[in-house]
């Protein structure tokens, strides 16, 4: 797993170094921007950790941006900086899926709080993105065949209604069935259908 690096976006230059030596020295790596255009500019879909996002800057603020990365398909975990408290723009922030939303000057625990929590939120969102992309390679193995015979056994179908539906026989539906279940490396038909509930195509 690419290692979590802290991304700060700031126009203030004293801000951005004073985060990034705080951060430094707990054991965090940090990349820094001047701008959210800089910062959109060099963006990387593969980016690990989280943003420490300063709300009001020239050009684009923070919640454009926090919304130009979902619109890319970002969830990166984002915790919002501001000097102007704001209880609109913080329910803006949090709806759109913002760890915390923190005044400027902000307590150094809480900072690192939410920073934590971020990183968390982070590794498990990446944790459960890696396994269902692993399931759906497993699910690119099947031909179409074991493919049709898996969403049916999935839908709760008895072997001889499947081979009903497909026109085929019931020894033809375990044949492929036997094979679909290797594939996918399930031992039972409840595992079968968590793993697709996982990998996001159970009903689909």
């Amino acid at each position: 797993m690419t290692e979590p690096i802290i991304t700060i976006v700031d126009d203030d230059e004293a801000v951005r170094d004073s985060l990034a030596l705080l951060l430094n020295f707990r054991g965090y790596r940090t990349r820094a921007f001047a701008s959210a255009e800089d910062c959109l500019a060099h963006w990387q879909g593969d980016w690990r950790g989280c943003l420490l996002l300063d709300l009001r800057m020239g050009g684009m603020d923070g919640l454009a941006l926090q919304r130009a990365l979902a619109d890319q398909g970002s969830t990166l975990p984002i915790v919002f900086l501001t000097g102007h408290g704001d209880l609109a723009h913080a329910r803006t922030a949090l709806k759109g899926g913002a760890v915390d939303f923190l005044e400027k000057p902000y307590e150094e625990a809480a900072l690192l709080a939410a920073i934590a929590e971020a990183i968390d939120r982070d590794q498990r969102q990446h944790a459960v993105q890696t396994k269902a992309a692993e399931l759906l390679s497993r699910m690119e193995r099947l031909s179409d065949r074991e493919r049709q015979v898996m969403d049916l056994v999935v839908a709760g179908l008895p072997n001889r209604d499947i081979a009903t539906e497909l026109g085929i026989s019931p020894r033809t539906v375990e044949v492929f069935k036997a094979r679909m279940m290797e594939k996918m490396q399930a031992r039972s038909v409840p595992e079968l259908v968590r793993i697709c509930l996982e990998a996001g195509t159970a009903g689909a």
